[in-house]
């Protein structure tokens, strides 16, 4: 009858854990095999054969780069409200010590100046500055009527360089107009500046010569027709009768705008006298 060998007796060793046979035969297992075979634990891994594992490459770099990213945009998160915060603290500091601040408000669809006549202006001088702000806007629409006219009459025929001469009319009389003589009148009614009364006065007068020149059109530059004054309406009317209509247009608008800027002229000098 065949019996196990005991693993506990000291042929064991030789009979249980040996890959080939025994010591020279003698014993139960006689000369053959063992019958328990072990190999040594390989470890389990993830590559295919051959006993090695593939390594497995970890990119530290593509980690560091990702967290150094991320600790920038935390800094530049930090340094932009630390700006919101510094600006914010400049206004309030400016507005305790009196200072207006001119946020762009007008138009309300689309703000690109700062007006706001009825909190900044003193009550007794509102009612000139919205006369003055409507001269300064009457210009503004002399203008654009301007070249709206001398686009029709390039259209019918007219010379090419009276556009371009229009162009420059609106594209810098609309800006200069502002900046020259409303702007400063506008400082001047809400800080009472001397300095500010006595530019826009100056500036002023040279936008009643301009308005002058406008509405009389005389012929000499391109014969007077890149203005739609008196003269230049006459000539075209007599070519054709629809340039002639939006040359008298102009010359309306140009002549109503230098009444109205005579008038403020006159009011706003007698404010300034009366005031100082």
């Amino acid at each position: 009858m065949y019996r196990d060998p005991n693993p506990f007796d000291e042929g064991a060793d030789d009979s249980a854990f040996s890959n080939g046979g025994g010591r020279g035969g003698g014993g139960a297992g006689g000369g053959g095999n063992s019958q328990f075979q072990f190999r040594p634990a390989e470890p389990a891994g993830f590559g295919g054969g051959g006993g090695r594992d593939a390594a497995v490459d970890i990119p530290l770099d593509n980690m560091n780069g990702s967290n150094g990213k991320d600790s920038e945009l935390s800094q530049w998160q930090a340094d932009l409200k630390r700006r919101e915060a510094d600006i914010k603290r400049r206004e309030e500091a400016l507005k305790s010590a009196g200072v207006p601040m001119e946020d762009k408000n007008w138009p309300p669809f689309f703000p690109i100046i700062h007006h706001d006549i009825a909190n900044e202006i003193p009550a007794n001088a509102q009612r000139l500055q919205y006369l003055a702000f409507a001269s300064w806007l009457g210009i503004v629409l002399c203008l654009v009527w301007n070249f709206i006219a001398v686009i029709v009459c390039w259209i019918r025929g007219g010379d090419s360089k009276l556009f371009f001469l229009a162009t420059i009319y609106g594209m810098l009389g609309i800006p200069l107009s502002y900046l020259m003589w409303y702007r400063p009148l506008y400082r001047a009614m809400r800080n009472d500046s001397a300095l500010s009364f006595g530019w826009f006065f100056l500036c002023y007068m040279l936008h009643i010569g301009f308005c002058i020149i406008a509405a009389i059109a005389p012929p000499i530059v391109f014969k007077g027709k890149s203005l739609t004054g008196i003269l230049a309406a006459i000539d075209t009317f007599s070519d054709n009768a629809l340039v002639g209509i939006f040359y008298f247009v102009g010359f309306a608008l140009f002549s109503l705008e230098t009444v109205v800027s005579i008038w403020v002229l006159q009011r706003v000098y007698m404010y300034f006298r009366g005031h100082k």
